[in-house]
């Protein structure tokens, strides 16, 4: 009987070779009572120029600012073999220097100015229509998180992409963390605030803080991700420390980062790109080649770290199996950007 691939499978020749990823990450882990060496990438979404090339910014120290990471005794994590891809994994260094993270700047060179980002102590608000609004630390929250790896691609709404393994906990565990309210329909989710550290903050024309938004069923679909790291250690502080959305099947600025807190309503919140711009950024942004972006299409996207290298992009970023039936009955919604 002839086995077809489903689009989402990852061919052994596509795959980093399992041995060498393997002793990257024993490497890691060995260094884990120490001080940790990080480098991180940014995967907010945004408009500057989107022919920009990784290789066309000036690296970054590696180094964390010299904190010990009190979550590093949870790296590495099993890998959830249930997402594969048939893309190879980005080589890291040009996953983590290709960054957007407007809180620090509308450009790509902000991987150094992130490290002031203090990160403890760090803590996580959730409240709105929840049986009891709390306040976590999250090094707390974390060890109470079923963690797993999981690689996934990431589609920028700029037309790049790339493909990384997160390390984390599926959102839905979050949620029932949460314990919303069953009138509760979305999840309003708020990045830190702090100009004095983050001076793009102190730009008056964005609508600070960052705010990010799904509804109840999306965050409760299994491919909905808390990321809290890369590459098999803790997150990188430009990369969205300490802990950072992945939604694979959206573009990259749905993935809000630094997260602070998770607030369930049953009003559909206004999100940050949407409040700078509806037309071009809306609430649902869905991956879809034949919707194009007002200013750019949306057919293909360019592999970060292959030269040049450009490939049809897929519905849903190839996904479309995992959370299609979320979108049913909305054919009047702007789904798709």
């Amino acid at each position: 009987m002839t086995r077809i691939r489903r689009g989402w499978e990852l061919p052994e020749s596509a795959a980093t070779p399992e041995s060498i990823y393997l002793e990257r990450r024993s490497l890691v882990k060995a260094l884990a009572a120490g001080p940790i060496l990080l480098a991180g990438g940014g995967l907010l979404a945004g408009c500057d120029d989107p022919d920009q090339t990784a290789s066309s910014i000036s690296p970054v120290s590696h180094a964390h600012a010299a904190e010990t990471d009190p979550t590093a005794d949870l790296y590495t994590m099993a890998r959830n073999e249930t997402y594969k891809v048939e893309r190879a994994i980005t080589d890291e260094k040009s996953a983590t220097i290709y960054n957007n993270f407007y809180e620090f700047g509308s450009h790509k060179q902000i991987a150094k100015d992130t490290q002031a980002l203090p990160l403890r102590p760090w803590t996580v608000t959730f409240d709105g229509m929840v049986e009891k609004e709390k306040t976590v630390d999250f090094d707390t929250l974390i060890r109470q998180m079923p963690l797993e790896e999981r690689v996934y691609r990431h589609r920028c709404v700029e037309a790049w992409a790339m493909t990384v393994p997160w390390s984390g906990f599926a959102m839905k565990a979050l949620v029932d963390f949460a314990a919303p309210l069953g009138s509760a329909k979305y999840v309003r989710m708020e990045t830190f605030m702090d100009p004095d550290v983050a001076l793009g903050q102190k730009a008056s024309w964005y609508p600070w803080p960052y705010v990010e938004g799904l509804t109840i069923e999306e965050a409760r679909n299994d491919l909905a991700f808390i990321a809290t790291g890369l590459y098999g250690r803790p997150m990188p502080k430009q990369n969205g420390a300490p802990l950072r959305l992945a939604v694979p099947w959206k573009y990259g600025f749905k993935s809000i980062k630094s997260i602070v807190r998770f607030s369930f309503t049953d009003e559909r919140p206004t999100t940050f790109w949407e409040d700078i711009q509806s037309r071009e950024y809306g609430f649902w942004a869905n991956v879809n080649p034949e919707v194009s972006h007002p200013r750019w299409s949306q057919a293909d996207e360019r592999l970060l770290g292959v030269d040049s290298e450009r490939v049809p992009t897929r519905i849903y970023n190839g996904y479309g199996e995992f959370v299609t039936y979320l979108y049913e009955g909305l054919k009047d919604h702007k789904l798709f950007m």
